[in-house]
């Protein structure tokens, strides 16, 4: 599944971003995840004879939309239906559900507009405009400046910028770093909040195979889940939306993914790249072993827990396969290999040129410095917090907000800014249902960890634990906490600083106490690494668009991106995938393992199998650039159809993380044509057909 996105905004704009190496031999292929202000048009024209208009290209970008807890999705209707994967809309379906209610598991299906539920917390965004900034922010620091003072000052300009955009246009208005920090954009969003779940089918299908196909073609799920905008209580005019094609794309056809992925680290310095296989991965990958551990023994214990873990378990392994690919992929010699020998050729271009050489060439010796403190660092910021628990990252969000808010707006940590704070105000306040019991296991467990990897001496093992097991704390604070009631939330905001200190609640105690190491671990890292690498990183920036002008795209930033390719199978195992499965290919996969999990079809697939045209389409695969993020992202044609849906992709797409392989790695999307069969003829769903192909609500 494609929804995963690891990088915060910090890391990314000021760390993610300024890493840091270019691109330096012609893209192969259909590589590629483009901003909307720089599409391959040469490439377009010159290897599929199609130029988009700038019209095609603003009707795409409007009617694309970012699910800003991690996804992608499209308006699909003049009536504000928006189309995402199931997989995106769990966290929303999850907390919509109760122990009578599981619409997870069972699906759901507004029948009428009164039957559509208010979802609690999301938050849609749809990218109005773009704009250069990049001289504002860079002139923000002062010729002579340190790294640090430079980091500090384009910080406190990007927050200024933000704001008054936020304030002259009403637009979510965020900044974004791009080409290592060479580039800084602003981005304008129209915001959403009022978004109402229509449509889901049962998990059973949406994630067929389970597990053991995540990642994997041929597929055959139906990832999909519907929602409906509304603004001012009436469901959204689209005047931007994606017209259905009913059949859909064909073996070799030219198509599009519009949509946001979150993170690659193509442009890395070999360096970074050597701390994330040393350091990173193998630390994720053992805490995400070990939290799965722990829910699974929980969803052990009965239905209700098992339902209270699911999404975790789903998204946990979800992670889980995908860093364990990209670990591969970074163990893989021949990977590291081209790395280092593009770095050389590049470094030496810049070093064989005297001008350029004086203006950029210390730039990887700096990266790598300052990486080898990262190294040093990353164990402490790792594991000196507080970690597992989603109602202890509440607490631990609540005592920043309320000190964070004391400051001037251009001095607070970022992700509080005025500009930032309606986002994070509807998380903070939601009310999402909690699940204390899981919590505490969690949050116990994630203690544990911390004990065993900093050791008993560590100041944060002192500070967070007093002596105590990390069992015991961690049941003191939950039982204690009052933070399950968001009125109770709203009540230690509005008592400020002073109410903060003065709290008895035992988990905003402890999340108080952790965070002083999270300001030290996090400062160390700007004041350290990150100050550097952004200074170095734009220099590379700047490197290489003295060799290279923009004819290559930046790393991806969860910002919206346009990719290009075709239906296409692929050579697999010694054999060749086909470009696409059929309804045929389903029942089979489901018989050959005897209906059992994770090969079972709901029961609605087996009485009304005889309805079915067994030969619709599926799912599919094409050549486009895709990563975590783009779950939920429309595949268009050249007439800028909706004709698919991307889901995930396969194997051999994971190391896409650092390279793009043109002739095994694929995009998985479900089929257009399939949605329209099974919610015809197995959800009774025939108003929602009609919408989708007449763009009629009846």
């Amino acid at each position: 599944m494609r929804n995963s996105r690891r990088a915060s905004w910090l890391a990314g704009l000021l760390l993610g971003a300024c890493s840091l190496m270019a691109v330096e031999l012609p893209l192969t292929a259909d590589e590629g995840m483009w901003t909307f202000d720089n599409p391959p048009l040469g490439l377009l024209r010159d290897k599929y004879g199609f130029t988009p208009t700038p019209a095609w290209l603003d009707h795409l970008r409007l009617s694309s939309v970012r699910f800003n807890d991690g996804g992608s999705g499209s308006f699909v209707s003049p009536t504000g239906l928006v189309l995402t994967n199931h997989h995106v809309a769990l966290d929303q379906l999850q907390k919509a559900s109760s122990p009578q209610k599981n619409y997870v598991a069972d699906g759901f299906f507004a029948k009428t507009a009164a039957d559509e539920v208010k979802c609690q917390d999301l938050e849609l965004n749809v990218l109005v405009s773009m704009e250069n900034v990049t001289a504002r922010v860079q002139s923000a620091a002062p010729a002579r400046a340190s790294a640090v003072q430079a980091l500090e000052a384009r910080k406190k300009a990007i927050a200024v910028i933000e704001q008054e955009s936020t304030s002259a246009t009403g637009l979510r208005s965020d900044i974004v770093g791009l080409y290592q920090a060479s580039e800084y954009w602003l981005y304008r969003y129209k915001k959403y909040t009022d978004v109402r779940l229509v449509f889901a089918p049962e998990q059973p299908i949406a994630f067929f195979g389970g597990d053991p196909d995540n990642f994997t073609f041929p597929r055959y799920d139906l990832d999909v889940a519907l929602f409906r905008v509304y603004e001012n209580d009436a469901p959204l005019s689209s005047r931007d939306y994606l017209k259905w094609s009913a059949k859909g794309a064909a073996e070799g056809e030219l198509v599009f993914v519009s949509g946001h992925p979150g993170s690659t680290d193509r442009l890395d310095t070999v360096a970074q790249l050597e701390t994330q296989r040393d350091v990173v991965y193998p630390i994720s990958i053992d805490v995400i072993r070990r939290r799965l551990g722990v829910l699974r023994r929980y969803g052990a214990q009965g239905a209700e827990q098992a339902r209270q873990a699911a999404n975790l378990v789903f998204g946990l392994e979800n992670s889980l396969k995908a860093l364990t690919g990209e670990y591969q992929g970074l163990g893989d010699a021949k990977l590291l290999a081209k790395k280092r020998d593009e770095e050389r050729e590049f470094r030496a271009r810049i070093g064989a040129n005297r001008e350029w050489k004086a203006a950029y060439g210390d730039a990887w010796d700096a990266i790598a410095s300052a990486e080898r403190l990262n190294r040093e660092l990353y164990k402490a910021s790792r594991f000196q917090q507080l970690r597992g628990s989603s109602l202890a990252g509440l607490a631990g969000a609540l005592v920043r907000y309320i000190e964070e808010r004391q400051k001037p707006d251009a001095e607070r940590l970022n992700g509080f800014h005025d500009a930032q704070l309606p986002g994070l105000e509807l998380s903070l306040f939601s009310p999402a249902p909690v699940y204390p019991a899981l919590d505490e296991v969690l949050l116990a467990d994630a203690l544990q960890q911390s004990l065993e990897e900093l050791g008993p001496a560590d100041p944060f093992s002192t500070a967070a634990l007093k002596g105590r097991a990390p069992a015991a704390v961690a049941k003191e604070a939950v039982a204690g906490t009052k933070l399950t009631d968001p009125a109770a939330r709203r009540a230690l905001v509005a008592s400020g600083p002073a109410g903060l200190a003065a709290s008895a609640d035992p988990l905003v105690v402890l999340a108080h106490t952790a965070d002083s190491f999270a300001r030290k671990n996090q400062k160390a890292i700007e004041d350290r690494v990150a100050s550097v690498q952004t200074a170095a990183g734009e220099k590379i920036g700047r490197a290489r668009f003295a060799v290279f002008g923009h004819s290559v795209y930046p790393d991806a930033t969860f910002t919206l991106r346009l990719s290009y390719g075709q239906v296409k199978g692929y050579p697999m195992n010694g054999t060749v995938a086909p470009s696409k499965t059929t309804l045929y290919g389903l029942y089979e996969r489901a018989h050959a393992f005897d209906l059992k999990p994770p090969f079972e079809l709901p029961r609605r697939y087996l009485d009304r199998r005889a309805s079915l045209d067994l030969s619709t389409p599926m799912n599919f695969v094409t050549t486009n650039d895709i990563i975590g993020g783009n779950s939920g992202s429309p595949v268009v044609n050249r007439n800028g159809e909706f004709v698919g849906i991307i889901f995930d992709g396969n194997i051999e797409s994971l190391v896409g993380r650092f390279v793009y392989g043109a002739e095994t790695n694929r995009a998985v999307a479900v089929h257009s044509a399939v949605v329209i069969e099974t919610l015809r003829k197995l959800y009774d769903a025939g108003t929602l057909v009609d919408e989708l192909l007449e763009g009629t609500r009846r």
